[in-house]
């Protein structure tokens, strides 16, 4: 196997990994006995770096030095803090990337150097191009950025060729966005999209964390809000309440030792959480993803009968109510034969192998699901308006694209004039987001009316470019819309990818087996909770030294089922006793 290109689903919650076999098969990857890598990073108690399973094991214990769902801060300029230091956004999301290239490597035997990165089909230009600066931070040459809900037309379609129109809803857990693909022949074509890059199941947890916290309040009359620790635990409480209400009507929340109140006493969390309440709360969400549902059709110029098939993506669309309600607007039962958690890594992998010279069923034809423009003065509401939006690449549009048009100056003798970008929808440009400016100067002196060509390129991987050329010299500007952070131009991007190398190498994630990390972790908590003998009283040290040897018994006896167990059991002691 050579010149292997592989595929990376950088998800919210979870990320995956995957190469087409030279069979022509897709493989994803376990790493660590799991095709899905937790999106967490950290830094464990001794200051070792640790990303995926074994940084979301501490997210409980130590939520100060633990960060999660970094996905929804790609493309933003903020420092996030880790520990007792600050990183961006694109450089936690590199970390992940880069334990996801050394697992590739360790198992494929051979360097990987390319690949496949999938985005929500509404990231913005900047998100994308954040999500290229993480693959470059990570030692990676970023091929192609696809859409995810393309990729997983491409998964579930590889083998297909009747021509159809599937509508594919894609709800992760931290993004959702719909789109209404176009199968004919060997062609895969997307004809709009729509959604909203802050809603997922993220969301459906914080309802859940929030009715627990009014459920404190009514038992115990406590507010758990500011006990961070409290706060990880009920947190990752709701996650797991919401996954089992998947596939059970109730479902029992209990946390003991949660905190304690004033007078010392502990708080046990005890109670109750039906599918039918947890699907009242998520109703108005799930409400606007349906109204996504429909504009994305409409967009496409169809009708709701025209939509052949329903596919699902997202760990998120295994929650019933979504299902029911796409089944009763579509009068069609939602395709499930492909994981949904596994089927976008699986598309890009089959795009990587594209761009590879595999031979595969189906060629990609991606669309811009924004549309971009500049503004001029006109006419805006019957009043003169100096940021009439005038839009040069429509939403939908197949990518790779190049619009222009012409504009004019308004003054005699019109040394320069600034050209902007937008991305939206509005008349008012100002309305829109901005995403870059430029002026072009030292015009021709002429009268007004002076032809000014501009140009908005957008790439294959939704990079924007835009120019200006005065046509009657060729003086020429532009700007590239492709840095999401300016600290990554030149210099500082060398330097970022340097401080990466060093703290992976440093830590040798390197994907040494997985009991040997989990060894590592359940020492970490022994050594805590010993630490504390000394200043608990004798009735909390009794306990506490009896889960202390539970654990170290299960430890040496290499009894995982046990392990996990006795930790749950001590962590809820430390809480306790921290507190």
């Amino acid at each position: 196997m050579s010149n292997t290109i592989i595929g990376i689903d950088l998800g919210t919650t979870n990320s995956e990994i995957a190469f087409i076999q030279e069979d022509g098969t897709p493989q994803v990857l376990e790493i660590e006995g799991s095709p899905l890598v937790p999106s967490v990073v950290g830094f464990s108690e001794n200051g070792e770096l640790l990303v995926g399973q074994k940084a979301l094991n501490q997210l409980v214990l130590y939520p100060e030095r633990t960060i999660k769902s970094i996905k929804r801060k790609m493309g933003k300029n903020e420092d996030i803090k880790l520990a007792e230091e600050t990183y961006t956004p694109q450089e936690i999301s590199a970390m992940i990337l880069r334990y996801l290239k050394q697992a590739a490597e360790k198992q494929l035997g051979q360097a990987i150097q390319q690949a496949v990165i999938t985005v929500p089909a509404y990231f913005s230009d900047i998100q994308r191009q954040a999500t290229k600066d993480a693959g470059e931070l990570a030692g990676l040459e970023v091929l192609r950025i696809i859409n995810e809900p393309t990729a997983a037309s491409l998964a579930y379609e590889s083998q297909h060729s009747e021509a159809k129109n599937i509508l594919v809803y894609d709800l992760g857990g931290g993004t959702f966005d719909v789109s209404v693909v176009k199968k004919q022949e060997d062609i895969i074509e997307v004809l709009s999209s729509h959604g909203n890059n802050h809603l997922g199941g993220d969301d459906f947890d914080n309802l859940i964390v929030e009715h627990i916290l009014a459920e404190l309040e009514t038992q115990h009359s406590v507010d758990a809000r500011n006990n961070l620790a409290a706060m990880a635990r009920i947190r990752q409480a709701a996650e797991k309440a919401k996954i089992a209400l998947s596939n059970a009507p109730f479902v029992q929340i209990n946390e003991e030792f949660l905190l304690k109140k004033k007078r010392g006493l502990p708080v046990h969390l005890t109670m109750e959480l039906s599918r039918q309440d947890y699907e009242k709360m998520i109703e108005p969400m799930l409400q606007e993803t349906l109204d996504s549902v429909h504009i994305s059709i409409k967009d496409a110029g169809l009708t709701v009968a025209d939509i052949d098939e329903i596919l699902l993506v997202g760990g998120s669309t295994r929650t019933p109510l979504i299902q029911t309600k796409l089944e009763a607007i579509l009068k069609l039962k939602p395709r499930s034969e492909i994981n949904p958690d596994l089927c976008v890594v699986t598309g890009a992998a089959i795009q990587a192998a594209v761009i590879a010279g595999q031979s595969v069923a189906n060629v990609l034809v991606d669309v811009t699901p924004y549309t971009f423009g500049t503004s001029v003065l006109d006419i805006l509401d019957g009043v003169e308006y100096p940021f009439v939006y005038v839009p040069l690449i429509q939403k939908n549009t197949p990518i790779p694209v190049s619009n222009s048009d012409v504009f004019y100056t308004v003054v005699d003798n019109q040394a320069e004039i600034k050209v902007d970008a937008f991305q939206g929808e509005d008349r008012d440009a100002m309305n829109n987001i901005p995403l870059g400016e430029f002026n072009i100067q030292d015009l021709s002196k002429v009268p007004s009316g002076n032809k000014i060509i501009i140009t908005f390129t957008l790439d294959i991987n939704g990079i924007l470019k835009v120019t200006a050329v005065e046509k009657a010299t060729g003086l020429e500007k532009s700007i590239t819309i492709d840095n999401a952070m300016t600290q990554y131009n030149g210099e500082d991007m060398v330097k970022a990818k340097s401080r990466i190398n060093q703290l992976m190498e440093e830590n040798h994630l390197d994907n040494k087996p997985a009991i040997e990390a989990t060894s590592s972790e359940y020492t970490l908590i022994i050594q805590k909770a010993e630490a504390l003998l000394e200043t608990v009283d004798n009735e909390d040290k009794e306990d506490l030294i009896d889960a202390i040897e539970d654990l170290k018994d299960a430890v040496n006896e290499n009894d995982t089922d046990a392990m996990e167990q006795h930790k749950s059991t001590l962590v809820d002691l430390l809480y306790y006793l921290d507190n």
